[in-house]
């Protein structure tokens, strides 16, 4: 059977077309975790960020690695069919061009790929006569998809870390075995000018309550591989704090010179609407050939903030998001005070685990009171395992783990908790410090409360985790005195504009009756 021809050029029209028509990519709803949809004017912000020049160049190339909707493809066509004008006056030599040689893709399953076709090919079959640009004996075009499948060793994947148990899946299951980061990755032997896109963002590792491992991260670091001039992807926030397998990505992206842009949502719902993504997102623009300083764009409701800083400060480990608190934190550590993470136990302070059981709801002789999750408890001396010492002290717990959802302003952590003698606690807290006095405990607890402490937690704690390392900001005072934010902003010589910023960003902890 014969292959039609090209379809007439008003077929590209909904391209060009100024008038506003519904975009159906602006409702399509998620398929999964991994599979966000990007809104078009998400994209277009994106896209806004690379050299304009770009879009009148007919040599260049773009590739998004991580298809689902096809949407970055399609916007980036609808720029480069104005940009090309000049340089193609027929708009179907212009179609062809820019279709067949200037945009790639790579859809992340089957049924993106076919998705992704048809928001750019106006068909899902690119070699179809409904296809505004037709790939003759090619269905897919130039966006490629194949089952790929992952290649375990030990139970895990060696490419993109997935678990067996949960991914080693028969024919007729999806593998979540993404082709651009595994063995089979394609286009890898081309040279491309844009890489972009919104990469998957977890994947299950197996573990218990739903866990998950990102994944992110591994598509950054291949596209990087494959030494594009400009590379852009909107991923999790997470990875400014590191934690769980995001250390060293956190450390390759701040020590990397060539991001030269980052433009940060603490609020993800700016970006997705209904998405629930704790700690935020954020998206990034690499700029090969340009290296030096970041400009730093904070969005925080209606408020923007725009720094041209390094991402690495000296002597901090992590990405300080909120360019107000950059001033802040240079004057907190100009003092060079110990620090709260040097006195904030480690997970399990007790060696009692979260789900630990073993306990008796009523006191009985020489029993030990424990603070659990959902509660209180009471064990035998013997089941304390470690730090044993500070069973008869004074002690300050803290819950290790708190969602504070999306409200702003924030409280950052949990409500501290007093905790005298013949006490202990499971996994579900940690041990903020602990003490010979009563008076001691309770002028940490003043501390705690002070919208100075909680703003310098904010700066490292991105998820609902806090472990130790999230008081690392935060100095430590004299607990023979009782604390409050006037005597700290006195202190450490705020001024007004970073005392204001403070108390826009943290809202009072209330008081809680002692336990």
């Amino acid at each position: 059977m014969p292959v039609e021809p090209n379809p007439p050029a008003s077929s590209a029209g909904f391209l060009l077309n100024a008038v506003h028509r519904p975009d159906i990519l602006e409702c399509l709803a998620n398929l999964s975790s991994d599979e966000v949809f990007t809104p078009p004017s998400l994209v277009n912000r994106i896209l806004d960020g690379l050299p304009v020049s770009l879009w009148s160049d007919p040599g260049a190339r773009f590739l998004d690695p991580c298809s689902k909707s096809g949407i970055f493809l399609r916007e980036i066509a609808k720029r480069l069919l104005l940009g090309l004008e000049k340089e193609f006056p027929s708009l179907d030599d212009r179609i062809e061009h820019i279709f067949k040689k200037q945009l790639f893709g790579c859809a992340i399953t089957e049924i993106t790929a076919l998705v992704s076709r048809r928001s750019i090919y106006c068909s899902k079959d690119a070699s179809g006569k409904y296809s505004v640009s037709i790939f003759r004996g090619n269905s897919s075009g130039n966006i490629f998809y194949q089952r790929c499948e992952h290649t375990w060793i030990n139970g895990v994947c060696k490419f993109c870390g997935a678990n067996q148990k949960e991914y080693d899946r028969g024919d007729a299951s999806e593998t979540y075995a993404y082709p651009f980061i595994h063995e089979s990755a394609p286009y890898k032997n081309m040279t491309f000018d844009v890489i972009i896109g919104n990469p998957p963002y977890q994947m299950s590792d197996g573990g218990a309550f739903a866990s998950a491992k990102p994944i992110y991260q591994e598509f950054v670091r291949q596209a990087k591989r494959m030494n594009p001039r400009y590379l852009s992807m909107i991923i999790p926030a997470r990875w400014y704090s590191g934690g769980k397998g995001l250390d060293d990505f956190r450390n390759e992206m701040l020590k990397d010179k060539r991001i030269r842009a980052i433009f940060d949502y603490f609020d993800p719902n700016i970006c997705f609407p209904g998405v629930k993504i704790k700690g935020g997102v954020c998206y990034f623009l690499w700029d090969r050939d340009h290296p030096g300083e970041c400009v730093v764009t904070n969005y925080c409701g209606e408020e923007v903030s725009v720094m041209k800083r390094p991402l690495l400060e000296e002597g901090v480990g992590v990405f300080v998001r909120w360019n107000e608190a950059i001033s802040i934190l240079r004057k907190v550590q100009k003092k060079q005070e110990q620090t709260m993470d040097t006195m904030v136990s480690a997970r399990k302070p007790f060696g009692l685990a979260s789900d630990f059981g073993d306990y008796e709801e009523k006191p009985f002789p020489k029993a030990i009171k424990i603070f659990r999750n959902g509660g209180i408890g009471y064990i035998a001396p013997e089941w304390i395992k470690q730090n044993a010492h500070w069973i008869d002290a004074k002690k300050v717990l803290i819950s290790k783990a708190y969602g504070a959802g999306d409200d702003f302003p924030h409280q950052i952590i949990n409500k501290p908790i007093f905790a005298s003698e013949k006490t202990a606690c499971t996994e579900t807290y940690i041990l903020l410090g602990s003490f010979e006095t009563c008076d001691e405990a309770r002028n940490l607890i003043s501390y705690v409360k002070t919208k100075f402490f909680r703003f310098l937690v904010m700066l490292r704690k991105n998820t609902q985790d806090g472990t130790s390392k999230v008081y690392a900001f935060v100095p430590v005072q004299n607990f023979l005195e009782a604390w409050t934010d006037e005597k700290l902003y006195k202190k450490y010589k705020l001024d007004a504009g970073e005392i204001a910023f403070i108390e826009k960003m943290i809202r009072p902890m209330g008081d809680r009756p002692d336990e």
